[in-house]
C-alpha cells in the first residue's frame, strides 16, 4: 500500500502519478473512489491529499428504454470504435450530438432517423435557428421530434425503434441497421463516492460547487462536466483557470457565466453565445437585430439564402446580451461578438465604429447591429 501527503489530485491525474508504471492497473479501466475523509482507492493504492480537484467527467444518459440493452446501441464513445458505415442508422435524441452525428452519417451516405422527445430540435437554441435548421437537415436526415421512444426490438436482421407522438400518443416504428442513443449525458461522480469524503452531489448527481468553484468539503475542487454546468471542453479550460487561482494562490475569482459560447458543426453550422431573446426580455428592456448572410455583397456571392445574425443588447446601455448566428463559418464570424462581451463595458459600439472588410462575410454581423429594433410582441 502506497500513502502519499500533500498530494494534488484529479482522476486522470491519480493514473498517470506514480501508478501508470504499476502493470496490475489498467490505465484506462481503473476508477478511483473516495473511502474516507481526503482518502482515495485507486486500484491497490491508498491515497491520501491535501486538495483534490474532481474533473471526473461525464457519460452517456441511456434512458430506461424496453429491450434497449438487449437489442444493442451505440453512443457517442463506441461509435467512434467502429470499422464500417451503417448502412442505416436511428439516433435516440435531438440535441448537439444527435445534430452532429446525424450530419456527419449522412453526408458519409447512412442513412439517418433521428428521434427526439421534445418538440423542438436542438431546444437550446433560438426558436427560429431550430426550425431552419431542423428544414436543412430534413433534405437529407429524417427528424421526427416530439416522440418518445418507448421500445427496441430486433425484426428481419434490423433493429426496431418504436416511438409515441407525445401529444396524439399514435405509436411509429422505424428500423435501421443500428441505434445511436444521444439522449443527453449524466455525471460520473457515483463513480468516485464523493459522499465518502463529504462532498455533496444535486438529485441529478452532478457535484455542488461554490461560486469559486469549491464543493461543500474544504479543499476539494471540482469543474468540467462533473459539475454539470456547461459540458463544453472550452468552458473546462477556463474553469480550471479559476480553481488554479482559488485553490493554490491568494487570489479569490468568481466563476463568470455570462457569455458562454458554443457552436454545432452541420451544415449549416450554428454558434451561439450569452442569452436567447426570450429570456434577456424578462430581465431587460432590449433591443434585437438581424441581418441575412443573403443582404452582403459576400453572401450574395456565396449564393447561400435565408441564413442569418441575430443579436440581442441591452437598450440602454447598448450592452450585448446574446447572439445567434446559422450559416456558413457561424463559429468564426460570432468569434468578434464574443470578444467584446468579454470587455469590462460589453458594448456593441466597436462593432459601429471598426471598419469591416468589404466584401466580406463579417459585414453579416456588422449589418445585424445596424438593424436593431424594438422586439416583436
Amino acid at each position: 500500500m502506497t500513502h502519499m501527503r500533500k498530494s494534488i489530485l484529479t482522476e486522470s491525474k491519480m493514473i498517470e502519478r506514480g501508478l501508470k508504471s504499476d502493470p496490475r492497473i489498467d490505465l484506462y479501466q481503473t476508477v478511483g473512489e473516495f473511502i474516507d475523509d481526503y482518502t482515495m482507492k485507486v486500484g491497490d493504492e491508498i491515497i491520501t491529499g491535501d486538495i483534490f480537484l474532481l474533473c471526473s467527467g461525464s457519460r452517456p444518459y441511456i434512458p430506461p428504454i424496453e429491450n434497449l440493452e438487449e437489442v444493442g446501441y451505440l453512443t457517442s464513445k463506441t461509435f467512434l470504435q467502429l470499422k464500417e458505415l451503417p448502412k442505416s442508422i436511428i439516433i435516440i435524441g435531438g440535441g448537439y450530438i444527435a445534430a452532429e452525428y446525424g450530419h456527419f452519417l449522412a453526408t458519409m451516405g447512412s442513412k439517418v432517423t433521428i428521434v427526439s422527445r421534445n418538440p423542438q430540435f436542438v431546444p437550446k437554441e433560438e426558436p427560429e435557428i431550430s426550425e431552419l435548421l431542423k428544414r436543412e437537415l430534413s433534405r437529407y436526415i429524417t427528424i421526427v421530434t416530439g416522440h418518445e421512444v418507448v421500445e427496441v426490438e430486433r425484426r428481419n436482421g434490423l433493429k426496431r425503434v418504436i416511438a409515441v407522438n407525445r401529444e396524439t400518443k399514435e405509436t411509429v416504428s422505424f428500423e435501421a441497421e443500428e441505434i445511436l442513443v444521444a439522449a443527453g449525458r449524466r455525471s460520473n461522480a457515483d463513480l468516485l463516492k464523493p459522499e465518502k469524503t463529504g462532498v455533496k452531489t444535486d438529485p441529478k448527481g452532478w457535484i455542488i460547487v461554490s461560486e469559486y468553484l469549491e464543493t461543500t468539503k474544504p479543499n476539494i475542487w471540482a469543474f468540467g462536466d462533473a459539475i454539470g454546468k456547461y459540458q463544453y471542453k472550452h468552458v473546462a479550460n477556463y474553469e480550471s483557470q479559476i480553481v488554479f487561482y482559488n485553490a493554490f494562490t491568494s487570489h479569490k475569482i468568481k466563476v463568470d457565466y455570462h457569455a458562454i459560447p458554443h457552436a454545432i458543426f452541420t451544415y449549416p453550422e450554428v454558434a451561439s453565445v450569452g442569452m436567447r431573446e426570450a429570456e434577456a426580455a424578462k430581465k431587460y428592456d432590449i433591443l434585437v437585430g438581424y441581418s441575412k448572410y443573403e443582404d452582403t455583397a459576400k453572401g450574395e456571392a456565396m449564393r447561400v439564402k435565408d441564413y442569418f445574425v441575430k443579436v440581442i443588447v441591452e437598450k440602454e446601455t447598448m450592452r450585448i446580451l446574446g447572439a445567434h448566428i446559422i450559416g456558413p463559418y457561424a463559429s468564426i464570424l460570432i468569434q468578434e461578438i464574443i470578444n467584446l462581451m468579454y470587455t469590462r463595458e460589453q458594448s456593441a459600439l466597436p462593432i459601429f465604429q471598426g471598419m469591416h472588410i468589404h466584401p466580406s462575410l463579417s459585414e453579416v454581423v456588422e449589418r445585424a447591429f445596424y438593424n436593431l429594433r424594438e422586439p416583436s410582441k
